[in-house]
């Protein structure tokens, strides 16, 4: 099938499943989640086949990490369609509700956005995180993901296929493009007739060449380079915990933290005490400056000298870049210098310090004495994600329900005319 034909395809459907009632969308996610459980043995083959090959093409942990289903994985997948089924649906809500001098009345409802053609590298959930929040808003969505995941992908988008069939909803309101060929994407990217938004979720090469290439609207996301300031007040023995969970829960997310920056303060004592503590972890220490002699002398088997480029390095990996930073103010220096767009934190026990810290940092989520691996759809109560907007418009941090409709005005009177 032709991009432009997927493309009316999903048009078409968009319009159907934007004229079901919330509560049948509802319905249709569960007869998803049913189709999956059942075929779940089957994916995870497809998974393996899928691992097989990308080991065998050289891929590095930290993306195999992320191409990679087990059991526990996809029944978290699974289980997160039913959250999502569960959800109030902001469809349909009306707000700033008034009526003018005229007697006109005006509001304002919550409608969807129609067609989301979604790229995506690697991780095969994207698939099915994404279906699930496009279904329950009334959307349709044009999928391409990873040709390292293209079997896992297939069998997943098929069978929700067959779940939208099962529960009388158009099948076409989920597509994948199955051909690994980079031609789709831009075919994908110049669909404007038919498409209403692109979300890349990927490296900086893949947002850049959505950014420079489409014609439709799109959502730049999922990259940034994660900071966390370890302030002269900070409880130094919470901290290590803290920040041994943004880099180790899950090194290869998109906000697992890259950098760490140190008060001068307190460099010499607490820069060997986080040394021990991630050199114990296996975590590799890219230690600048001073910072280098204070590692090198407790884990010299883990740390290397920082070179130049090391700081806009999104490590995706157990890597991590520990600096000495002179103050605050110079701590959110660097951080708008190298890549501070996505999640980034500060460990303080000064409020004030805390405040001028949220008010100067322009990232996407910031954090005051929490990990920064919190920036995601389930965790901030979403149900899922379709990616971690790092704009400004229309949407910021992650992307759940509400971040998948606009609004149209509705304008009632009684044979109005105007003067």
């Amino acid at each position: 099938m032709s991009i432009e034909e997927m493309g009316r395809r999903a048009k078409a459907a968009s319009q159907v499943m934007s004229g079901f009632l919330p509560r049948d969308r509802g319905r249709a996610l569960l007869a998803v989640k049913d189709a999956l459980r059942h075929k779940a043995p089957e994916i995870l083959t497809a998974n393996e086949q899928d691992l097989e090959d990308a080991r065998k093409n050289g891929i590095g942990e930290a993306l195999l990490d992320r191409l990679t289903l087990n059991v526990k994985r996809l029944d978290g997948i699974i289980d997160d369609i039913g959250h999502v089924a569960a959800l109030p649906d902001p469809t349909g809500e009306e707000f700033d509700s008034r009526v003018l001098p005229n007697g006109l009345r005006l509001r304002k409802r919550r409608v969807p956005l129609g067609v989301l053609g979604v790229i995506y590298e690697a991780r095969p959930n994207v698939t099915s995180d994404i279906a699930s929040l496009a279904i329950k808003t009334g959307n349709a969505c044009i999928l391409r993901g990873g040709k390292e995941t293209l079997r896992s992908n297939l069998l997943i988008s098929d069978t929700i296929r067959q779940g939208l069939r099962d529960a009388g909803f158009p099948e076409d309101a989920v597509q994948l493009i199955s051909e690994p060929d980079r031609e789709y994407v831009h075919q994908l990217l110049k669909l404007d007739k038919y498409v209403d938004m692109i979300i890349p979720r990927g490296g900086q090469k893949l947002q850049d060449l959505c950014r420079r290439e489409s014609t439709v609207p799109v959502i730049i996301g999922g990259f940034g380079v994660g900071h966390i300031f370890v302030d002269a007040s900070a409880d130094q023995e919470r901290s290590l915990p803290l920040i041994g969970n943004a880099k180790l829960q899950k090194p290869s997310a998109c906000n697992a933290v890259d950098t760490v920056l140190v008060h001068r303060d307190i460099a010499g004592e607490f820069i060997p005490k986080l040394g021990r503590y991630l050199a114990d972890r296996d975590v590799k220490m890219v230690a600048h400056g001073a910072a280098y002699e204070l590692l090198a002398a407790v884990a010299p088997e883990k740390t290397r000298e920082g070179e130049d480029g090391d700081f806009d390095t999104e490590w995706l990996s157990l890597t991590v870049n520990i600096a000495i930073t002179d103050s605050l103010d110079a701590a959110v220096t660097h951080l708008r210098a190298h890549g501070a767009v996505h999640s980034d934190a500060i460990l303080t026990n000064d409020y004030r310090n805390a405040l001028a810290f949220m008010n100067a940092v322009d990232s996407a989520c910031v954090y005051v004495n929490a990990s920064t691996r919190f920036s995601d759809g389930g965790q901030f109560g979403l149900g899922a994600e379709v990616a971690i907007s790092t704009q400004k418009l229309h949407a910021r941090g992650p992307m759940g329900l509400l971040e998948l409709t606009t609004y149209k005005w509705i304008c009632e009177g009684d044979y109005a005319i105007r003067e």
